[in-house]
């Protein structure tokens, strides 16, 4: 088991983490942030499918067919906080050396589209203290790195969650001879 969750682990980081620099690096450069949350979303869908291959090469390989709720979990689990953690890390060595001011640039995007929805000065207001809270944050590295954790970790438990429920099978189905 050990094997299958850091190779499949590792894939779903590199996936995640590929795909996160190229939607950053295209908000940053284009200061457009649309659609980036759910390119974002999307690339860690992609990244944690891989729990569904490694939980089925498990059950069906190494375990004779059979597995329980609770291993296939624990294996989609130890996927999902390696992937989280390289993307964790990947999103740190980004922010703090190449899009330092990334949430500067994040909040100038968010208040110029609360304008232009129409917010009114009072909403507007209460935008501007949300955003300086966030970017006030923003400063603490724990922070940092508890709120880019936030981000990604739940989108793969509830992957986990849901390949356990998929996958789990306790006995093993009879194969059908070769004639």
């Amino acid at each position: 088991m050990k094997r299958i969750v850091i190779v499949f682990g590792l894939i779903a980081g590199v996936v995640v983490s590929a795909l996160m620099l190229f939607s950053i690096t295209n908000c940053y450069k284009n200061a457009n942030f649309e659609g980036s949350m759910i390119i974002g979303y999307a690339s860690m869908l992609l990244a944690f499918s891989f729990i569904f291959v490694a939980v089925k090469s498990y059950r069906d390989k190494h375990n004779n067919g059979v597995i329980s709720f609770g291993k296939a979990f624990q294996i989609g689990l130890y996927i999902s906080l390696i992937a989280s953690t390289m993307y964790v890390a990947v999103w740190l060595i980004d922010y703090y050396l190449f899009v330092p001011d990334f949430m500067d640039k994040y909040t100038a995007h968010a208040l110029a589209e609360a304008k232009k929805a129409g917010a009114t000065a009072t909403e507007m207001a209460v935008k501007v203290k949300e955003m300086n809270d966030y970017r006030e944050m923003y400063k603490s590295p724990v922070l940092v790195i508890l709120f880019t954790y936030m981000e990604i970790l739940p989108v793969g438990l509830i992957v986990s969650v849901i390949c356990a429920l998929i996958f789990k099978r306790t006995k093993a189905e009879p194969r059908l001879m070769a004639e």
